[in-house]
């Protein structure tokens, strides 16, 4: 590795929940940089979820997150001269990334107001349905099947 590790720079924690996840979630979400209209579009989505399932939307938001993160994904190793799909586990941070950008791709290939389409990929990866947990699927069975090169993950 070259030169120094960039420093991790604190998020500060949004103004409804309090919550860094949800801070991160909405900067996820922004495009060119507005921030207000990705803020509106979390918590409008929020409330759609509070609405529709009479739970906290917070609640229902780390659930989901927690759903769709994976736990291990298929890494390009090159041993040799051939490059093997190599079975690792996820990192914490990674996971949280991975979860975050799955449920946004997810969201914004559907039809209809950001908001909406942002709630009900939410309630979906909540109730363990939608893109995000075929997603997630499609990542541990790729792994599953590259179980025989896991010996390489130690170098």
């Amino acid at each position: 590795m070259r030169g120094k590790a960039a420093k991790q720079r604190e998020i500060q924690p949004d103004q409804r929940y309090q919550s860094v996840t949800v801070a991160k979630f909405i900067n996820n979400i922004m495009l060119r940089g507005q921030k207000a209209t990705a803020r509106n579009a979390v918590y409008r989505a929020f409330d759609q979820i509070e609405a529709d399932l009479k739970k906290p939307g917070l609640e229902v938001f780390e659930q989901a997150l927690k759903n769709v993160s994976p736990l291990v994904e298929v890494r390009s190793k090159r041993v040799g001269g051939a490059t093997y799909q190599v079975p690792m586990e996820v990192r914490s941070d990674r996971k949280l990334a991975l979860a975050m950008r799955w449920l946004i791709d997810a969201a914004r290939n559907a039809k209809g107001p950001i908001h909406m389409k942002l709630a009900s990929e939410l309630i979906a990866a909540y109730k363990n349905e939608g893109t995000a947990i075929k997603k997630r699927d499609d990542v541990h069975r790729m792994a599953e099947a590259n179980k025989a090169f896991a010996h390489y993950a130690r170098f």
